[in-house]
């Protein structure tokens, strides 16, 4: 078992911050299993208000899956607690942004996009750019 943070780093224009909106943000990841080392080919999400039941009624976690080389049953969990805006000040800095409790496996990508936009009430341009990431153990 493990935990690992997701550290966020962009360049903000005329933005005060960027963080999830609601439990239902979904959080796009690639994972590796602990175990063989298979890597998933698909993004998958994890979310706070969905949960399953892992095996043996040890709790919960936000995603259960077996692995599909190996066959071992792997679980991540969303520390909502962890959860941190990226404000504007923290711009072109590493900046943990949520933490993951992971039992066999750990996420190795994370899917974030470039977001532009015009605010039409100031006239200004706003953009979330250079986005780049990187997870660290905790």
């Amino acid at each position: 078992m493990g935990k690992f943070g997701l550290q966020f780093k962009a360049t903000l224009e005329n933005v005060t911050n960027v963080r999830p909106l609601g439990d239902d943000f979904r959080w796009f990841l690639k994972l590796k299993c602990g175990n063989c080392g298979e890597i998933s080919d698909k993004w998958q999400y994890v979310t706070l208000v969905e949960s399953a039941p892992l095996k043996g009624g040890r709790g919960s976690a936000s995603m259960v899956q077996k692995c599909k080389l190996c066959g071992r049953e792997n679980s991540i969990d969303i520390l909502g607690d962890t959860i941190t805006p990226y404000k504007a000040e923290d711009s072109e800095r590493f900046k943990t942004m949520v933490q993951f409790e992971c039992r066999g496996l750990e996420p190795v990508d994370f899917q974030p996009q470039d977001w532009t936009d015009y605010d039409e009430k100031v006239s200004e341009s706003v953009g979330i750019y250079e986005v780049t990431h990187q997870f660290i153990k905790c």
